[in-house]
């Protein structure tokens, strides 16, 4: 029977565009652990992608899945693990992250909106997806900080500029 992993790494926080699958997977194969992404885990166990969820059958249940696959991989997951960006509504996964290496990836709208464009299926930026994007962010924008031990700007620099700054912040560079 092997022994459960232990807490994350590296759990990464942010809005969509702000670099969290590019910059984790770059900061585990630096520290040579594993990359998990909750979005993934979520499209996984529902076998369908995430705007289809929403669609189907609702954001509600979108983040019930949402909590189960946080929950789960923070249980189980030593590695880099990125969040959704709407993770950090739920007070429970709040909690949850209270004490690990949380870094909020921050990124102003235009360089989100170079990332990912907002014709990308992103079910809470459908409509009216810049105004959206400011709501969002006005709501997530103190909870992201509420749980983060650091706060890495992701709008300069490269993914490896920032997979460097995330280490720095973390104080992980030489582990």
């Amino acid at each position: 029977m092997t022994a459960p992993a232990g807490p994350p790494a590296v759990v990464l926080v942010g809005p969509p565009g702000a670099g969290k699958t590019t910059v984790g997977r770059l900061v585990a194969d630096r520290l040579g652990v594993a990359y998990r992404d909750t979005d993934a885990d979520i499209e996984a166990t529902a076998g369908k992608p995430i705007p289809d969820i929403f669609i189907d059958q609702g954001e509600p249940h979108f983040r019930e899945l949402e909590r189960a696959a946080v929950r789960d991989a923070l249980a189980g997951h030593d590695g880099v693990l990125s969040l959704g960006g709407g993770a950090i509504m739920d007070e429970a996964t709040r909690a949850l992250l209270r004490g690990l290496p949380v870094v909020f990836l921050d990124v102003g709208l235009h360089a989100a909106v170079r990332r990912v464009g907002l014709d990308a299926p992103r079910p809470l930026l459908a409509v009216n997806p810049r105004q959206s994007w400011r709501d969002l962010m006005e709501k997530r924008r103190p909870l992201y900080t509420e749980v983060a031990r650091a706060v890495v700007a992701t709008d300069e620099g490269t993914p490896e500029d920032v997979a460097e700054a995330v280490l720095d912040a973390l104080q992980l560079k030489d582990a």
